[in-house]
This record gives structure tokens, sequence and C-alpha cells, in this order.
């Protein structure tokens, strides 16, 4: 396959280009800007942020996808701050959250580990006797090595029981993947555990030897941090910032093509072939699949393979006085629910208990959204808007007694938003690494391979920016602009 010529630059700088406008994408082309690049950021839609997006309902601020960054990890946090944000993060202002189980609401238990716990009666009330005391039998079992890799789900249920994945793991999980339990790698999506795991012969040993760290090191930090006026706006502060330090962000502008050149990259959109010395893939991972398809068919391969979920945000307001008068309503954010007992929703949160900046915003109102889709469950969100809304409703009518009606109502579909992590993914990704590497100046980055939070991504985009520009040629590009 012949490739364009496109023109030269004459800028001695290295030129990286960025494939992808979402926080990944955006904290690629921060961080290779520190470095003395120059960057050329394409984003195929028309908005940049990808699942962080902010909006308003009846005129208050509100997240449309991703609500909130882990505050323990410092990427998010410091980036945040690099950006101007540092005085509007804020934590949520309660951090209780309930488990809607059986037809009743319970207190989310204390002491666990995404749902593992080290004594068995943290789950009493939320199991049933015999599930507790299922726990209390582990053991009585034959040590299980964890191996290369394990289902959290398969695994948790060996030693302690299904009861304890259906009501508490799944539900938990399920809130950060919209996965399913049984499938997930525990060395991808519970580090923490596969490791203790790995030098522990019973599970709740393990959970305690985690416990028990933690104990040894107590903090008293917020687990968790928002941003007044949601998180969604992070994106637009870091392309502010990309910008005001001469960086090229073009919305719309899907890249068609990748083709390795002479003299590094050539990379194909609708108006023009952009030349490049590296590039950072921060898009989707059919999308990577796709552009390298010639170019690496091993990395193409493996990224095909990457799974995605799907799910649905119902945003509602409502007279506050409707909601505060319910006494059925839980105390804290919300709650989850179990997919095992066929509920179309999987969480609700109380957005006007959870952020201060909600409740200040719109005092006469009450905020909630509600979560809806799972893996394998694509077909739900075929329905209409107002199908989901009443869906909602009805959910809601049974948790906590809600019978009014939403003054406003959003539906935002993430279709092919959640990418799946199941067991042997971090062999997976590090394959696709492997072939990757092999390309001078391209690397991958984003929710795909190390984790799909958002501190987790933009670790992953430093990482693809800092080893971009240790690639030779690259770097002697930086030292001769830096000297000139």
């Amino acid at each position: 396959m012949s490739s364009p010529n496109p023109t030269p630059p004459t800028d001695p700088a290295p030129h990286v280009v960025v494939i992808g406008g979402g926080i990944s994408g955006l904290a690629a082309a921060d961080r290779l800007l520190s470095a003395g690049a120059r960057v050329t950021l394409l984003e195929a839609t028309d908005r940049l942020g990808g699942k962080l997006r902010s909006g308003e309902i009846e005129g208050a601020p509100v997240d449309l996808g991703a609500e909130s960054m882990l505050a323990r990890r410092p990427e998010a946090v410091d980036l945040a701050r690099s950006v101007g944000l540092a005085e509007r993060l804020q934590p949520p202002a309660t951090t209780s959250a309930s488990v809607w189980s059986r037809g009743e609401l319970h207190a989310m238990p204390k002491g666990h580990v995404m749902g593992v716990p080290g004594d068995a009666s943290a789950l009493a009330g939320l199991l049933s006797v015999e599930g507790v005391a299922r726990i209390g039998r582990e053991g009585d079992l034959r040590p299980a090595p964890v191996g290369d890799d394990v289902s959290v789900g398969e695994y948790v249920a060996e030693r302690l029981g299904h009861e304890v994945v259906d009501r508490l793991v799944e539900p938990l999980l399920g809130g950060v993947y919209a996965g399913d339990a049984y499938r997930i790698s525990m060395r991808a999506a519970v580090p923490q555990l596969y490791e203790a795991l790995r030098t522990h012969d019973s599970l709740l040993d393990a959970v305690r030897a985690i416990q028990a760290r933690a104990a040894e090191h107590p903090r008293t930090d917020a687990v968790f941090t928002g941003i007044d006026g949601g998180v969604g706006t992070l994106p637009g502060a870091v392309a502010d910032a990309v910008r005001a330090r001469g960086g090229d962000i073009r919305t719309e502008e899907p890249v068609l093509a990748l083709t390795r050149t002479a003299a590094g990259w050539a990379v194909r959109t609708e108006r023009e072939t952009v030349a490049a010395d590296g590039v950072i893939m921060a898009n989707p991972a059919w999308s990577a699949s796709a552009l390298l398809a010639h170019e690496s068919p091993g990395a193409s391969a493996g990224l095909a393979r990457i799974e995605y979920a799907s799910m649905a945000l119902v945003t509602m307001a409502f007279p506050r006085a409707a909601l505060t008068a319910l006494p059925g309503l839980p105390d804290g954010s919300g709650f989850l629910v179990p997919p095992v007992d066929g509920r179309t929703i999987k969480a609700a949160t109380f957005s006007t208990r959870k952020w201060s900046w909600v409740a200040e915003s719109a005092p006469e109102l009450f905020v909630l959204r509600t979560s809806i889709g799972r893996y394998g469950e694509e077909d739900q969100l075929q329905h209409e808007d107002a199908e989901l809304v009443g869906a909602s409703l009805r959910d809601l009518g049974a948790a906590v007694g809600l019978a009014a009606r939403p003054v406003a109502t959003e539906v935002t579909r993430w279709i092919g938003g959640l990418p799946q992590y199941p067991v042997g993914h971090p062999a997976r990704v590090a394959r696709i690494r492997e072939a990757v590497a092999r390309l001078p100046g391209l690397r991958v980055c984003g929710a795909p391979y190390d984790g799909v939070g958002i501190p987790a991504c933009i670790a992953s985009a430093r990482r693809a920016a800092d080893e971009i520009m240790a690639t030779p040629t690259l770097a002697r590009g930086t030292d001769r602009g830096a000297g000139e």
C-alpha cells in the first residue's frame, strides 16, 4: 500500500499526533507539551471528553457520564489542579450508601474489599443466615491458588458461596465495569486482592491482611472527589490548557488511515494527511484495531477481542419536598441493585445529597440518576427514552416508595462505553503493547488497558507520552529544539 507524501514540518520540535479526545488523549497531549513536543489532537466526534460529560437539568449542573474520581491516586487530582481547578475539587457530601436486595434496603456493609469480607458477620442482614454461615466455613476448604489470573466471581463463589457474589460483589463490580463478576479478571479489577492471595491460602485471611495493612497507615482524606460543576468540566479545562500552550485540537476529524513512512507516520483524515514523528492512540479498542490492521496485525487482532458494555444514565429532577418527605428514602448517596433480583436499574444516585453544588444550584429540586445496562444487556438500551424513564420510576417506587413525577428528565446512552476486563485481560494487554512497541514512535493508552477510572486513564496516557518522548528519534528532536 503506497502512502501519501505529507508536507514535512519545519519546526525542529518533534510532532506527535494524538488520536482521540477523551480524558486519556487530552492528558497525553498535556504531557507531551510539557516534554517539548508539538501536538495535534484529532477527535472523531463533535465534542471532547469521552465518557466525561457535563450538562444541566432544570438549571442544576450535573454529570451525564462519570461523576467522581478516585482521590487516593494522584493523577486525576494533580491534573485538575494543574489546569486551574484546585479550588473546585470537592469530596462527596456523604459517602454512605445502601444495597436494595430482595426488596429491602440494607446499609452498605463495612469492612470488605470490593464486596469480599474479612469477617462473615460484616454481611449479616444482607445475606441469609445460611449465606453468612457459608462464609464462615471457608477455613475448611483446601487452598485454591489464583494462578496467572482468575475470575473474581468464580473464585469468591467457590470460597464463600454464590450469595456473597450475587448480593454484593456483583453490584459493586457492576457499578465500575457494567460487567459480569463471573467473567471479570481479579488480577485486572481487584489487583490488591489478587496479590494478597498469592501469599495466603485463605480468601478471608487475604482480605484481613489487606485490612491490617490499611489499619497500620490510617487515612482521613477522602477516597473520592468531584469537581464543582461536575467532573465533566475537567476535559474542557485540560483542552484550554493544551490550546494555551500551542496544542492543536481538532474535533469532527476522524482518522481514516495510519501509515508508517521513512520519517515517521502519516495520519490521514478526510481533510488532509498529517505528518508525525510519533502517534499516541487514545481511541477505543475497536477503532485502534482498524487503524493498526495493516501496520500491526497482531496488535489489531488483540484489540479486536476487547469487548465493551453499553449503559444508559437516566437523570431526573423532582420537587425536593416530594423526595425528602419519603419515609422509605435511605440515608446516603443512593443504592446499588444486585442483578440477580431482575430489576431494570443497577443503581440510583441521589445527586442532590451527594454533591453540594447540585443542592446549592437548585434548592427547590431533588436531582437523582439511575443507571441501566450491563454486559450482555444491550437490548434494554434499544427502548425509547420514555420507557427507560418509566422503568426507572417503577423501580424507584418499589425501592423507596417514590410516586412523584419528575419535572425534567435526561437520558444519556453510552453505547460501547465500558471496556470489559475478562480473565486473561492483563496478559492480552501485555501482548498488545509488545506488538505496538515494535513500531517506532507509536503507543496506545486509555480505558481498554490499565483501568477504566479517570486516574488510571491519565496514568496510562502519561506512560504513553513518556515512552513516545523517549523514542531516540523524538528525543533527539526535543534536544535540538531546546538548543535553538
